[in-house]
């Protein structure tokens, strides 16, 4: 947990030379929003529960976001990558989903994170895939950070169902309806 700081910084611009560009942008863009987005939510959610007795957790998850958002700062850097026009809607729809989740309680916040996390790790096993078939060596860099990343956001889905998420009302309409968006979000910021 936290293994973000281990990570080596790639401040440096990778060389273009025999990669994938149109699946690297695509991947960094699409990760790089998502981690955005993920941090709006967390926002949201420490915006009305951070007093709270669930508000450390949430916080703890929220650093590693940071964490995640940084690198992938750097990696759209390194690549030449530009990020999504669709940011300032991610601004806010993050942040409102994040403290409308929270105004249903710890429960309903939790419901959230389990929803966008358990998507997240989903999202980044196809990345993996696809980077694996494309060159595993060629993307080995890239393949650890989007691992460890996506066994962090595992690890937040696992937090989420031990605070209860599933006993939230109404839990698999409002799951199904998180992960609907997400996956409308993926789809959108892969591309534009």
């Amino acid at each position: 947990p936290g293994g973000g700081a281990s990570l080596r910084r790639c401040s440096a611009r990778v060389a273009q030379d025999g990669i994938n560009k149109p699946v690297i942008d695509r991947i960094i863009r699409v990760d790089h929003a998502g981690e955005y987005g993920a941090n709006r939510i967390y926002a949201g959610q420490m915006a009305v529960l951070g007093r709270s007795s669930v508000g450390p957790v949430i916080q703890q998850m929220w650093n590693q976001e940071k964490d995640h958002l940084k690198k992938f700062n750097e990696l759209m850097v390194a690549y030449r990558v530009r990020p999504t026009v669709l940011l300032p809607f991610w601004n806010v729809a993050g942040f409102v989903l994040g403290a409308g989740s929270a105004l249903l309680g710890k429960k309903g916040a939790m419901a959230c994170t389990v929803a966008v996390e358990e998507s997240i790790s989903e999202h980044y096993n196809n990345q993996i895939r696809t980077l694996i078939e494309e060159d595993p060596e060629k993307y080995k860099e890239l393949l650890q950070v989007i691992k460890q990343f996506r066994d962090e956001e595992q690890e937040h889905h696992d937090i989420g169902l031990e605070h209860d998420a599933e006993a939230t009302p109404a839990y698999s309409v409002l799951k199904t309806a998180i992960q609907l968006g997400c996956k409308a979000a993926i789809f959108l910021s892969e591309r534009i």
